[in-house]
């Protein structure tokens, strides 16, 4: 693994969008997942954010979020259309080659899996003249579909060449799927892997999945899970995955302290975990946070 292999996504630091580009930067990051908000109402525009975006030099590796998208029918269904192809055109006015789409949690969606693939089947459509990708992830109380098990079967039953699956680490674990159903899933079919640990071995409910997922994530190396994440990497590494990691951390003592700061514990983060993976530092250039366990 390498420090390209890596990234962060906007929404891990605070400040606005100019300072949490230049503190990914200048931790050593090459690459940038986008949060809506940090865009959406950006002075100037959309247009004007993927200008100092581009300015930062640092590839966009996806645009988030897509929220409780399929499974709805009637007006609501037409309301999430609508939505879609808005996030769609930013996505292409931004440069993000992918759209993160997270698994519904909305009593008003079915629970029919052909339904849902159905739905899936057609964002993909609407993002092929775009040149885009969706990654599907299971949030771990989703309604129907709260396990990476179930978004893989999702996008097997849609069968799209732009559909894949997103994994997210604190979602995996947090819900408690093991790793072995994961040497079914082709690789070429996950789309991102996102990085995230926590404090805690098990969170039993979906209240405190929430409370932990929005409040108190913590960086891979800081959390009890780190070993765990590591066999992760492995396992789909070993399968021939190729694709971006990045650090989606939201963690409210985080939001207090300097974008930099933050930054430069992801970038310690990224290291330890190379050499949990690969047994090999990543080179560094700079001091970073105190060792994590």
């Amino acid at each position: 693994m390498n420090i390209s292999d890596f990234g962060m996504d906007t929404i891990t630091l605070a400040g606005s969008l100019e300072a949490k580009l230049e503190a990914i930067r200048d931790a050593g990051f090459s690459q940038v997942m986008l949060s809506a908000r940090d865009v959406a109402g950006y002075p100037g525009g959309v247009e004007a954010a993927a200008e100092v975006i581009a300015a930062s030099r640092l590839r966009v590796t996806g645009f988030q979020v897509l929220r409780d998208f399929e499974g709805l029918a009637g007006p609501l269904h037409d309301y999430k259309i609508g939505v879609a192809k808005a996030m769609l055109e930013m996505c292409r006015t931004l440069g993000a080659p992918l759209l993160l789409v997270c698994s519904s949690t909305s009593k008003h969606a079915t629970d029919d899996v052909d339904a849902l693939a159905r739905d899936l089947a057609k964002l993909a459509t609407l993002a092929v003249p775009m040149g885009l990708r969706i990654a599907y992830e299971a949030l771990s109380w989703g309604r129907t579909v709260n396990e990476y098990t179930a978004s893989w079967e999702i996008v097997r039953r849609a069968d799209c060449a732009n559909l894949g699956v997103g994994l997210d680490t604190f979602h995996l674990y947090a819900a408690g799927t093991a790793l072995e159903p994961l040497d079914d899933v082709d690789p070429s079919k996950i789309f991102l892997v996102q990085l995230a640990d926590f404090m805690w071995n098990v969170l039993p409910s979906h209240e405190e999945r929430i409370e932990t997922a929005r409040h108190f994530r913590v960086f891979p190396g800081e959390g009890v899970h780190g070993p765990d994440i590591a066999d992760l990497v492995r396992r789909i590494d070993a399968a021939g995955y190729r694709g971006d990691y990045s650090f989606e951390v939201f963690n409210d003592d985080y939001q207090q302290m300097p974008p930099d700061a933050v930054a430069r514990r992801a970038r310690a983060s990224a290291a330890h975990l190379s050499q949990q993976v690969t047994r090999r530092s990543l080179p560094m250039s700079a001091p970073l946070v105190p060792a994590l366990r």
